[in-house]
């Protein structure tokens, strides 16, 4: 059984965003697949450990440049949690890196918070850059990316 199934109600709408999601959710299951090994192979544990921070990293900043792009008036609580999360995500990597295990306590906190995360913090600026898009008569997707020059 997959421990962080990817159910519709996590979709937002935003492709890049929703996709970026589904690659943590698959490098949480990674995690706890490894773990739930009879002798969990330490390399592989650190490696998908040393993914997950990173790939958690680098999404929180698209996110926050997309908050910037159109002015998300919720940015500064928003960014204040991630960075709580990225706190405790380093501090298990570096106490993992110091010869620690990662328990099942960790695990059953990275599946809730990234659903909580997803389902109520996330989910509260789909609204805002959907009405700034449509405001600004800017077509397309949402998106994190600057726009062209023309």
């Amino acid at each position: 059984m997959t421990f962080m199934p990817w159910p519709s109600d996590l979709m937002l709408g935003i492709p890049h965003v929703d996709a970026q999601h589904q690659h943590l959710v698959a490098l949480i299951n990674a995690l706890h697949d490894e773990l739930d090994n009879p002798i969990p192979d330490r390399a592989v544990v650190g490696e998908v450990l040393e993914g997950l921070v990173e790939y958690t990293h680098n999404h929180f900043i698209e996110e926050e440049v997309m908050f910037q792009r159109y002015g998300y008036p919720q940015a500064t609580a928003h960014t204040a949690e991630h960075g709580q999360f990225t706190t405790q995500a380093m501090n298990w990597l570096l106490r993992f890196e110091a010869g620690e295990e990662v328990d099942l306590e960790a695990m059953a906190f990275l599946k809730h918070w990234l659903l909580h995360h997803i389902l109520q913090e996330d989910r509260a600026y789909v609204p805002f850059l959907q009405a700034a898009i449509a405001e600004a008569g800017a077509p397309g997707a949402i998106t994190s990316e600057a726009p062209s020059a023309c």
